[in-house]
């Protein structure tokens, strides 16, 4: 029995440590910084993808894929022949599991895939080699062979312009002469309608998923598991894609064509000017050259346009602009080229000649200045940029002039007061309430080392210097007027390292470790000394208590408590330490036990009404409450009260949802509750607010974000 409980508490609090060691290392662009995204596919997977007009990613991705708006740019890079396809955009914003069981061959088995967006083409365009465009988004290769698929607005842009629309598919002798020979049969009905994308860039043969793809049914999934590489990924830490060189895919003459205009629009200079050497390539007669040069000047026409985002963003006006100011001159360069050919009749010059060298000099003319224009989009984008570090960093130092102007407050004392003009400015742009800060914990993806200023008030979250460490399942007090942070872990291993962050510098410094590495322990103040109360180190559950003095500068073992309690509550009440609930090893327990400084050891006291783990306790109004966690079955919504002089448990207003491992903290009369986990899987991001003579309400508050396993301090 004892075995049971032990591999139930692996089973429920140990899964989301081992799964950090599978978190994605993306571009982590911000919302606004994200101008495109590249999904991957192979001849397997394309045919899926275009047929049912979504594109999907490995659950690891959905980091960046939530971010996705309708009308992104997106692109589909085929690991197979490794081109990339487009131009794509959504026509939803990124979810997951839009299509459950999308590419699993009809099986039951959930996808592979479930970070998705619905898409419709844009344009129809021929897919450019690795070679073409591996030089727009050198800086997202992190190996020879796999690059990030986080597009910013300047690659993105890049891109587009890079892309050559294929033309629609007429029976015209004209635009049969203008065609190369086709090197695919087609059949009758194909040949007399229009190519689609899929047809241009899909063998018609049919291809099999494999069925052999595990399901992963993990908790907290999102950042779990090593996903099926047949699909293509993008990041550090997932697996190579496997190179499927087979069934090579003989091309459209359609795409044909497209690829041979162009290989003709990205002739260097040099070559442009070689009359000679055009004329090698390009022996044609004037009833087929007529056709294809006014196609060419169509496709010129047509690539400014084409080469604007979708995305709702800063760089809309401007792209805007650039695009018109390069039609404007486009028009410019074909009128002269126009008016030059008209005049031209000199018949010692074959008239091929005088076309394609006038077309190269329009060619390369447009070149230079669509390069001319995005340089100057990059250095934009960076100017942009640096203005947002600035906002980022104006923010922290905000932070710090009201920690500031609170202290100096403490220093003058009730006899002095501001004047009104100061009391003014600090309401106005400081606010009038205190800050919540919440320390580290885990998004769904990644194990944070964030420190964060939290002002519900306003719903704003300033990022505040970082800690040394990234840290899940650690615990946090506040004392004379600093945070200190000890234990926890970051998904491989367990910490006995200590951290102290001073607001007024905004600054952490290394504070001697605890004597046993531990996490998923409680903390609590008292005397003005910090208590380290049971915790675990994934061996053994503890009942030892260390406290640290500050004047003794280092951690001393203090009065064990009477059971031992992996994730249990804690904190201070009238000058009394109170901890219940946790994991004992074998249960999880209704006990709860009290430490009075004047006895000098743990008492035992009421058990609560249910076993609860992985909970929450907060002090308000002389009563002790616990708050949500795991009751052995469950994650619960349950809160119940502990009031010392009646000396029993009483059950009030449940939360409006169940939740474990939340971050909770009193502020202004008001216990808040922010994120934490639902049933054992998601990660919560709703923040609940309680009030004695209101109970519990959603706030609506979304600046935090998902968070779980974090911590939330007042100081």
């Amino acid at each position: 029995m004892a075995q049971q409980k032990r591999q139930q508490l692996y089973n429920f609090l140990g899964r989301t440590a081992m799964s950090f060691n599978r978190t994605v290392s993306t571009r982590n662009l911000h919302k606004s910084d994200l101008g495109g995204v590249i999904f991957g596919c192979k001849h397997k997977t394309m045919e899926e993808c275009l047929s049912k007009n979504i594109f999907g990613l490995p659950s690891t991705h959905f980091v960046y894929v939530r971010n996705i708006e309708e009308g992104l740019p997106l692109f589909l890079f085929n690991y197979s022949d490794r081109k990339l396809h487009g131009i794509f955009e959504a026509a939803s914003h990124g979810q997951l599991n839009t299509n459950s069981y999308a590419w699993t061959d009809g099986s039951n088995k959930r996808t592979p895939f479930p970070a998705q967006v619905s898409i419709r083409i844009k344009t129809n365009c021929v897919p450019l080699t690795e070679n073409q465009f591996k030089k727009i988004i050198e800086d997202n290769y992190y190996n020879p062979q796999h690059f990030w698929f986080e597009l910013d607005h300047a690659q993105t842009s890049a891109l587009i312009a890079h892309f050559v629309p294929l033309p629609s598919h007429t029976n015209t002798r004209a635009d049969r002469l203008a065609l190369p020979a086709s090197t695919t049969t087609f059949s009758k009905e194909t040949s007399s309608s229009r190519c689609t994308y899929a047809e241009a860039c899909v063998s018609k043969k049919d291809f099999d998923m494999p069925v052999n793809l595990v399901d992963k049914n993990n908790f907290l999934s999102l950042s779990c598991g090593d996903e099926d590489s047949n699909h293509g990924v993008s990041s550090k830490t997932s697996c190579s894609a496997i190179e499927d060189m087979e069934n090579v895919e003989t091309v459209s003459d359609w795409e044909e064509w497209a690829v041979e205009n162009m290989q003709v629009m990205n002739v260097d200079a040099s070559t442009c000017m070689d009359p000679e050497h055009k004329l090698q390539e390009h022996e044609v007669g004037n009833e087929a050259s007529e056709p294809q040069v006014e196609t060419v000047l169509l496709n010129l026409r047509r690539m400014p346009a084409d080469s604007q985002c979708s995305t709702q963003s800063a760089n809309d006006c401007r792209d805007n602009i650039i695009s018109g100011e390069m039609e404007e001159y486009a028009e410019q360069v074909l009128g002269r080229y126009t008016a030059s050919a008209e005049k031209e009749d000199d018949e010692t010059i074959p008239k091929p000649f005088h076309e394609n060298n006038e077309l190269m000099q329009v060619i390369c003319e447009l070149k230079a200045w669509a390069e001319n224009l995005e340089k100057k989009q990059v250095e934009s984008d960076r100017e942009m940029q640096r203005l947002r570090d600035l906002v980022v960093d104006s923010g922290r130092r905000m932070q710090q002039l009201n920690n500031r102007v609170k202290e100096l407050e403490s220093k003058i004392g009730p006899s002095v007061a501001l004047d009104d003009s100061m009391n003014k400015f600090v309401e106005e742009r400081l606010g009038s309430e205190d800050v919540i800060y919440i320390i580290g914990g885990f998004n769904g993806f990644s194990c944070l080392s964030a420190l964060d200023s939290f002002l519900p008030s306003l719903d704003s979250l300033t990022p505040l210097e970082c800690m040394n460490y990234a840290r899940s399942y650690a615990s946090a007090v506040a004392l004379d007027g600093n945070i200190y942070v000890f234990g926890g872990g970051d998904g491989t291993s367990w910490y006995g390292t200590v951290e102290r962050y001073n607001p007024r510098n905004d600054e952490w410094v290394l504070c001697p470790p605890l004597i046993h590495k531990k996490g998923s322990l409680a903390g609590s103040t008292l005397n003005s000394k910090i208590y380290a109360i049971g915790g675990g180190d994934g061996v053994q559950c503890f009942s030892n208590v260390e406290m640290f003095d500050p004047a003794l500068g280092r951690w001393i073992n203090s009065q064990s408590m009477l059971m031992k309690r992996f994730a249990p509550a804690a904190t201070e009440l009238q000058g009394v330490i109170y901890a219940c609930g946790g994991y004992s090893g074998h249960e999880y327990l209704k006990s709860a036990e009290r430490f009075d400084p004047r006895e000098g050891h743990w008492t035992k006291m009421a058990d609560m009404n249910r076993p609860r783990g992985c909970h929450s306790a907060a002090a308000l109004k002389g009563k002790l409450y616990a708050i949500g966690g795991y009751d052995g079955e469950e994650m619960v919504s349950s809160v119940e009260a502990y009031e010392p002089r009646m000396s029993s448990w009483a059950l009030v207003e449940p939360m409006k949802a169940v939740r474990g491992y939340a971050a909770t903290t009193v502020l202004g009369g008001s216990i808040y509750v922010i994120g934490g986990v639902k049933d054992g899987r998601v990660v919560l991001d709703t923040v609940e607010c309680y009030r004695e003579e209101s109970g519990w309400r959603e706030t609506g508050l979304k600046a935090v974000g998902r968070r779980c396993f974090c911590s939330a301090i007042v100081i």
